[in-house]
């Protein structure tokens, strides 16, 4: 029986649901990047970002390269990176009308409304 389109899709975002792997995709915007940049920008053990880098590898969000002794990560399509585009304009957009509305909450208690 296949799994239905809804339950794939919470599956996905359970895969992205970690401060480390979201902070991974949002580097890797800009291209491929070797583990030392990313461990020199999210400052964490190495053993903690190859676990991280591991989930994205095998859910295939991210491909990695060896070159020598350095392996490269990158994104495995432009999809993902509209999508971390995506998530930071409907983060925009909620934080502005969560801050329209404590501008509301401190105008009325200074009016006494």
């Amino acid at each position: 029986m296949a799994v239905p389109l809804y339950q794939a899709k919470a599956e996905f975002f359970r895969m992205l649901g970690h401060p480390v792997r979201i902070r991974v995709l949002e580097l890797l915007q800009d291209g491929p990047m070797p583990v030392r940049d990313l461990l020199a920008e999210i400052e964490i053990e190495p053993a903690a970002l190859s676990q991280q880098l591991a989930v994205l590898r095998r859910s295939g969000i991210v491909t990695s390269v060896r070159e020598g002794s350095t392996v490269v990560y990158e994104l495995a399509g432009g999809d993902v990176a509209e999508l971390m585009r995506a998530a930071r304009r409907i983060l925009t957009e909620m934080l502005a009308g969560r801050n329209e509305l404590l501008a509301e909450l401190r105008e009325s208690e200074v009016s006494g409304s």
